[in-house]
């Protein structure tokens, strides 16, 4: 049920990004949201993060190559190692979510539409899609740092588990000779 809860709600994601992409194309917004903090100014980005390999189509090819099976794995992990662990599943629903907005834009447009001007505080012009990725990876380190009995620094009523179950391993194991 949470995979299903999971995949709608990357949809709705998938659906907002590309609705304010496609708002801030048509309009090519240009507006003070926060001053000096946030505008919005449209920009076709043809590269990767900053404009990284905006000059070099076959280094695109590959990025994109790569992003296609970033978002198959993605997938994978989803239903696989992290089918019973809800908040890993959000976090990679949000990162599936940027990763096809971006992809759609890449193979339809060949370029991916950015308006959110954060460059006043180190950062570039990005889009919702951008933030989804960024929101989901640093969610999921500390859902596999933090979260649940299989965490790595288990925090909560989940360290308690997981001293437990070292517990009784290590009783079984002595038990056992």
């Amino acid at each position: 049920m949470i995979a299903l809860v999971c995949a709608f709600f990357g949809l709705i994601l998938l659906y907002l990004d590309q609705i304010t992409k496609a708002w801030a194309e048509a309009t090519d917004v240009s507006q003070t949201v926060i001053p000096n903090f946030i505008r919005f100014r449209f920009t076709q980005n043809s590269g990767m993060a900053f404009g990284i390999g905006s000059d070099n189509q076959t280094f695109m090819v590959v990025v994109t190559v790569l992003t296609v099976v970033m978002i198959v794995g993605i997938a994978v992990l989803f239903f696989t190692l992290f089918k019973k662990n809800a908040p890993a599943q959000v976090a990679l629903a949000l990162v599936e979510a940027g990763a096809i907005g971006n992809l759609i834009d890449r193979l339809i447009l060949d370029y991916v539409r950015d308006f959110v001007d954060v460059s006043s505080i180190g950062f570039g012009v990005c889009n919702l899609a951008d933030f989804y990725i960024t929101g989901g990876a640093v969610l999921l380190v500390i859902v596999i740092l933090f979260v649940g009995k299989d965490a790595v620094i288990p925090l909560g009523k989940y360290r308690k588990q997981a001293k437990e179950e070292r517990e009784k391993e290590k009783a079984e194991k002595q038990a056992n000779g």
